[in-house]
């Protein structure tokens, strides 16, 4: 039964975030099952693991490097016991989507300005963080646009429509960018791609985050994120790729 429930709650992909499955996923899923009996509704889940990682950035400010980083494992932890929880009782909703890409963000933006806070390189934590914003959205639109159906329309309430014109302003501008660099280097979306986008997600990012911190050295996941943007541009955009050849 364990085992079924996991299996329930998983997210069907393409592409495995090895952290993600091998470390956290499992980790979440106990606690999953209590909030599950306790009737949490997810979106809360999403707003405690927004407020860890709030909480990480201002000890991080503070120069308490393993309280940070362990705060930021803390938001890694409930980041995937919210989703597996909606899954599980059935409660998935546009909302709680909207809301968990917006509390991201948000987690990430406050995270890069006490980065630059705490070691007075603010131009450095900037770009580290758009780096990063470019990379997480290319993982999540590459994903999304090599499947070839499309979600159900779901009915929406005023604080869903409010979080989706949120969302429409915050992440438009991303989703448009990286359609265009899918249209013109279809080899984004290939298994190979997929794959190795998939190992740059959200868990495997906070996960090295927090390794830098409690080694004393948070702003080398500046020059880390900045190092994967070359990556990807080396690896994966520089030839086309025929339509038939990815199908």
């Amino acid at each position: 039964m364990p085992s079924s429930r996991l299996a329930r709650s998983r997210k069907p992909r393409r592409g495995t975030e090895l952290v993600c499955e091998r470390v956290f996923r499992p980790l979440a899923h106990p606690l999953v099952l209590v909030l599950a009996r306790l009737r949490v509704p997810p979106p809360l889940v999403v707003v405690a693991a927004g407020a860890a990682g709030v909480a990480a950035a201002v000890e991080l400010g503070r120069g308490s490097l393993l309280a940070a980083a362990l705060l930021v494992q803390l938001k890694t932890l409930l980041d995937n016991a919210d989703g597996q929880l909606a899954r599980l009782t059935g409660r998935t909703s546009a909302f709680g989507r909207y809301l968990d890409s917006e509390v991201d963000l948000l987690v990430n933006a406050t995270l890069f300005a006490a980065l630059a806070w705490t070691t007075g390189r603010p131009a450095l934590a900037l770009a580290g963080f758009l780096a990063l914003t470019s990379v997480l959205s290319l993982n999540f639109n590459a994903e999304r646009l090599s499947r070839s159906g499309s979600a159900e329309p779901e009915a929406e309430g005023r604080a869903t429509l409010f979080v989706r014109r949120v969302y429409g302003f915050v992440y438009a501008p991303q989703d448009r960018l990286a359609e265009s660099l899918v249209a013109r280097r279809p080899a984004v979306t290939s298994p190979s791609a997929l794959s190795l986008l998939a190992n740059l997600g959200m868990s495997t990012q906070l996960a090295a985050f927090g390794l830098l911190m409690v080694l004393g050295h948070p702003l080398v996941f500046a020059w880390l994120a900045l190092a994967q943007v070359a990556v990807i541009a080396v690896t994966l955009l520089p030839r086309r790729v025929p339509q038939e050849e990815i199908a």
